[in-house]
This record gives structure tokens, C-alpha cells and sequence, in this order.
């Protein structure tokens, strides 16, 4: 007998939610197939068995949490004889009769108040009208004066606890509110989420650029080339364009296609072009990385952009398409919003975020003419920027998306 451990799947991984098994107890399995889908901090992974066998016992049950070394399964291999261990019967314990009649303690007798008698009140004239006034039923007031009479204050006490006045005890307040509230773990792609904003934030000291580019003529170019490429099954957005864009500016102004090295004091400078894309996706933001995206034409970049974005939303993305990314877009166009300043993607120093494609008046030539705008953000790390260099590179940037000529040309 094996034990089918979950293994270390690599980019950091430490722990893993079993989302579904894929196996069952005394289901016989083959060499490599799948026996479960763990959910990491990152995506969901299926894990396979190295051995072939039979399914013993599942450890643990979908939405349980696991370590990375842990025991998934209980596998048996082929030929392999798995003894039972026999119960153990404890015999029954005896016990003898109890003695009903030992132990008993005497009745303790409490001293009691004399009653009131019924239908006697013991109140003032005066009482009585502040009861009638207040609405307080005088004959359910205990009375705290001389021989249980009902003085003002006891009546005045009645009015300031009746329902309608009284505070509410948290035991009555909490049906309430749990009705009204969900609490939801932070767990999975929320929690690293929120650690590596929460690390970016707080260690680089961000500084935030924002300008506008008049793509009037590139949303011209993308409607022409728009059908010749759903022809081929592919759909052509602005993302690709600006893509694109980014990595000859990049080229230009290495200082953002870097990372900072605090160990060692350095800033590294990349000579390869890997562009990270923020997806939204139901269970939270993620990055798919494209390889290397100088190399690839305008056409690919919305082919292989597309096909990222729909793997990471469905979850069926892999872990090394994560991973590497160098300078990270943001596009919240799609979604609306003018300007954002969004938190830098560990390990890049820039980010770019851009914004939806306006109708705006542009003075051109001396005449006010309707332009098409782009808003865009940059968001940069101060320890290994400074705003002179930010602003050329948007410059930059800016310019090929003006001519997108110099795209198609691929001018640096």
C-alpha cells in the first residue's frame, strides 16, 4: 500500500483547497490519471497518481484545505493483498445498581414574600393618574414603597423599559443581523490577492502618471482589420494594439522593463519582453503572462491574449503562464472609468492601466474637431523611477498609439 501525497507543484505553492475528487474509494485507477483538482493560491491543478492501483480511502473532503506533502490518498497496487485489521470488542463495562436511596440532600425550604392580594393595588390618587397618563397597567407594577405600595418612580421605570422604548439585548439583535451579513473566507486567489497588494503598497513607493492618447486614427485601422480577422477566427482588440505599443516603448525606456533586487542593492534590467494582462475572473483578479510579446505580431497578440484570458477565467490556466511577467497592463475599459491608479504587480517597477475610448473636442489646427481619447494611467516604483523617465516613456507610448503605422512597421 501507497500513500498518494499532494506534491509540490512549484511558483511558491504551499497549500491547496480540494475542489473535486475525480476518483472513488475502491475505484481502480490507471498510472497517471487524475485523482483529484486542487484549487492553489494561483489555479486550479489536477493531481495525478504515479502508480496504478485501487482507490483505499480518500483523506479529507472537497473545500478541506491540505498541505503540500500531505496525504490526498491510500492506494493499493496491483497484486498487492490489503489485510483488514480486525474491531477489537471491549467487553461491556457492568455497573452496579445504583442506590436509589443514598445521597439524597434535604429540601431547601427559601422564605417566601407575603403576596399581594389579588385585585389590591397599593398607589396614590396621584400613582394611579401618572399610570393611566403614561399607559402602564398599574396592577403589573411592583411596587418597591412601604408594604409593596407602587410609588412614581416604580411606574416611570415600567415606561422607560416597555418594548418600545427599551434597548434591545444583543440576543435579540443578533437573528438580525445574521440575516443581514455573509461572511466569506478569504482564501485561494482573494488571499494572495490581497497579500501581494498588500506587500506591493506598502514597499514600493508608488507614483502615478496620467495622460491621454488621441487613437482616433488606430480605432479607424481596428475596424478595418476587425473583419479580415474574425475571417480567421480571431478577434482584434485594442488590447493587442496597445500591447504591442508598450513593448517598443519598453525597448526605449528599459528602466521599466526591470525589477529591484534589495538584497543585493540592485536594479535588474530585462532584455525580454513578457506582458502581463490583468483578467477578471469570478473568484478574483489574475495575470496570465505573455511569453515574450516583441515577438509577436498584432494578429497573435489578440489571438494568444484571448486564449489566456478565457483559460484563466474558466480556471484552466497553467501555473507557468503565471508566471514571469515583467510589466503588467490593466484594462478596465471594457468595464468604464475615467482614471484608476492601479497597485504595481510584484516583481514588475510600472504598470499601466488604460481606460475607456471617448468622443472628445480636440483643438486641431486652430478648429475644434471630435477625437477619439484614451485615458491611461501609469503607475510606477519611485525607488527605481523618477517622473522625467515615466513621462517619456508615456511619450513614447503615446506616439505609436497616435500613428499606429509605426506598429505595423514595428519602428523603434
Amino acid at each position: 500500500m501507497v500513500d498518494l501525497k499532494f506534491p509540490d507543484v512549484g511558483e511558491g505553492v504551499t497549500e491547496g483547497t480540494i475542489v473535486k475528487w475525480l476518483v472513488k474509494e475502491g475505484e481502480e485507477i490507471k498510472a497517471d490519471q487524475a485523482i483529484a483538482e486542487i484549487e492553489t493560491d494561483k489555479a486550479i491543478v489536477e493531481i495525478p497518481s504515479p502508480k496504478a492501483g485501487k482507490i483505499l480511502k480518500l483523506v479529507g473532503k472537497e473545500g478541506d484545505l491540505i498541505k503540500v506533502g500531505s496525504t490526498l490518498a491510500s492506494l493499493s497496487l496491483p497484486g498487492e493483498e490489503v489485510k483488514v485489521p480486525e474491531a477489537k470488542v471491549k467487553p461491556a463495562e457492568v455497573k452496579p445498581p445504583e442506590d436509589k436511596t443514598s445521597g439524597l440532600e434535604p429540601l431547601e425550604v427559601k422564605s417566601q414574600e407575603p403576596a399581594r392580594m389579588p385585585g389590591r393595588v397599593l398607589a396614590t390618587p396621584s400613582t394611579r393618574r401618572i399610570a393611566r397618563e403614561l399607559g402602564v397597567d398599574i396592577s403589573k407594577v411592583k411596587g418597591t414603597g412601604q408594604g409593596g405600595r407602587i410609588t412614581d418612580e416604580d411606574v416611570k421605570k415600567v415606561t422607560a423599559q416597555t418594548p418600545e422604548t427599551r434597548p434591545l439585548e444583543p440576543s435579540e439583535l443578533a437573528p438580525e443581523i445574521q440575516a443581514l451579513e455573509e461572511r466569506i473566507p478569504i482564501k485561494g486567489i482573494r488571499k494572495t490577492i490581497g497579500e501581494r497588494m498588500v506587500l506591493s503598497i506598502f514597499t514600493a513607493p508608488h507614483v502615478v502618471s496620467m495622460d491621454e492618447a488621441d487613437v482616433t486614427e488606430l480605432v479607424k485601422l481596428r475596424e478595418k482589420e476587425k473583419k479580415m480577422a474574425e475571417e480567421k477566427g480571431i478577434k482584434l482588440t485594442y488590447l493587442a494594439f496597445i500591447i504591442k505599443a508598450v513593448t517598443v516603448a519598453l525597448k526605449q525606456h528599459p528602466y521599466l522593463n526591470a525589477s529591484l533586487d534589495p538584497k543585493k542593492n540592485e536594479i535588474v534590467l530585462k532584455r525580454y519582453y513578457n506582458i502581463g494582462i490583468a483578467v477578471d475572473t469570478p473568484e478574483g483578479l489574475m495575470v496570465p503572462v505573455i511569453k515574450n510579446a516583441d515577438h509577436i505580431s498584432i494578429m497573435e497578440l489578440a489571438q494568444v491574449s484571448e486564449k489566456l484570458a478565457q483559460e484563466a477565467r474558466t480556471r484552466k490556466i497553467k501555473l507557468s503562464d503565471l508566471k514571469g511577467n515583467t510589466f503588467t497592463i490593466t484594462n478596465i475599459g471594457s468595464i468604464g472609468g475615467l482614471f484608476s491608479t492601479p497597485i504595481i504587480n510584484p516583481p514588475d517597477v510600472a504598470i499601466l492601466g488604460i481606460h475607456r475610448i471617448r468622443d472628445m473636442p480636440v483643438v486641431l489646427d486652430g478648429e475644434i474637431k471630435i477625437r477619439k481619447i484614451l485615458p491611461i494611467v501609469l503607475s510606477f516604483d519611485h525607488r527605481v523611477l523618477d517622473g522625467a523617465q515615466a513621462a517619456r516613456f508615456m511619450n513614447t507610448l503615446i506616439d505609436h498609439l497616435k500613428d499606429p503605422d509605426l506598429l505595423l512597421l514595428d519602428v523603434e
